[in-house]
């Protein structure tokens, strides 16, 4: 048993309409979900397949994070999905610099997070003080390494710049996955 902690605001997508998205995580990933709304504690069981089981906890951390249960769901998808999160908070010297980062990884209008989707293959999703990839390896890996840049200063032209290098060396060894799109 496993247990994560996720915001309160995000209960109700866990949730789902009547328990809807719940019951889906529970069946597909073979677990057992108690959720406490009032403290965002849930608590993750196997009832099945250990081996889905594992995804378990992750799917229910990943729609904390601000995914959509569609994308979360990406984690079942095969065995080398990823999820991966860069805490922002830990990095950012105070409340401006954490809404500066924010602001550089999401872009105008959005443009430099659904590049970062559309280039690597991973889903992302920005929440809170939060950068989070959902992903193959390779795929994941590349949207770290971009985000990273972006929270370390560097212009956005070098990121994408980047970014377009790694989508073809990935195209190239065939490791591309076709984005989730839901």
């Amino acid at each position: 048993m496993q247990h994560v902690t996720i915001p309160q605001d995000r209960i109700g997508v866990l949730i789902g309409e009547g328990g809807e998205t719940m019951r889906e995580i529970e069946q597909r990933a073979e677990v057992r979900l108690d959720i406490d709304s009032e403290t965002g504690s849930v608590k993750v069981e196997s009832v099945g397949d250990p081996l889905a089981a594992l995804n378990g906890p992750d799917i229910v951390k990943a729609i904390g994070r601000g995914f959509t249960p569609e994308d979360a769901f990406r984690l079942l998808e095969d065995d080398m999905m990823l999820f991966d999160l860069i805490d922002v908070g830990d990095i950012a010297r105070n409340k401006n610099d954490l809404k500066r980062i924010k602001g550089r990884l999401i872009g105008e209008d959005g443009r430099t997070r659904e590049l970062m989707e559309e280039l690597t293959g991973a889903s992302v999703a920005i929440y809170g003080s939060t950068f989070a990839m959902i992903g193959g390896p390779e795929q994941v890996e590349a949207a770290r390494e971009a985000a990273e840049m972006i929270i370390e200063g560097a212009p956005h032209g070098s990121v994408y710049s980047f970014l377009e290098r790694k989508h073809n060396e990935m195209k190239h060894q065939g490791l591309e996955y076709h984005q989730f799109t839901g």
